[in-house]
């Protein structure tokens, strides 16, 4: 397994719409196997091919379960090929992206999801995620296989919340994790006519 370099806001890659997975063969495999290193290694929650530069329908997702425990439980989710088949309701949310490091923003996103797909056995598999961060996620990374960016839900960039500024204004001693500022003129404004 390798960690691979993860695409920034402004790289073609990330716009474009991803390609459908014909044949789970061993250089898929890999794929997956180097995506779920690089989104731990992140760390982040979730991944889509595209964010690695391979501009196939396939993301992975590992969403942290707590309850009593001091270390959480976390379920690793692997989809091909992924189709959200229903969804409802509205919540706003703050959300953040690997591909835009150092901002968030608030967005809106369903409060349930059910999305089908192909596990990495080839296996048609439906996940149903109701009012939690995996239904965020889901509707992120496939948001990802259309080319499509969590800023393209804004309706201005001044919505962005700088990370480090915001930190530096809670006074809060807590690090900030070192990250590189997205291209400045991905930026600037949503991109037309991709909202969903």
């Amino acid at each position: 397994m390798a960690v691979l370099p993860i695409r920034v806001a402004g790289d073609p890659v990330l716009r474009q719409k991803a390609k459908k997975v014909r044949k789970i063969d061993a250089s898929i495999q890999k794929l997956i196997d180097d995506m779920i290193e690089t989104m731990r290694a992140a760390p982040g929650v979730g991944l889509a091919a595209s964010q690695v530069g391979v501009p196939l329908r396939i993301i992975v997702m590992e969403i942290p379960e707590f309850d009593d425990r001091e270390q959480p439980k976390r379920d690793l989710y692997v989809l091909i090929n992924p189709q959200i088949v229903k969804r409802s309701g509205e919540r706003r949310l703050d959300e953040g992206c690997l591909s835009i490091p150092g901002y968030k923003a608030e967005v809106t996103r369903s409060v349930s999801v059910t999305v089908k797909g192909l596990n990495r056995e080839g296996k048609e598999i439906r996940i149903k995620a109701e009012d939690n961060l995996l239904a965020e996620a889901i509707e992120h990374e496939v948001d990802h296989t259309k080319g499509t960016l969590y800023i393209d839900h804004l309706d201005s960039m001044d919505e962005l919340v700088d990370l480090a500024e915001e930190e530096a204004d809670t006074g809060s001693d807590s690090p900030v994790a070192e990250t590189a500022s997205a291209p400045a003129d991905e930026l600037k404004a949503p991109a037309s006519g991709s909202r969903t």
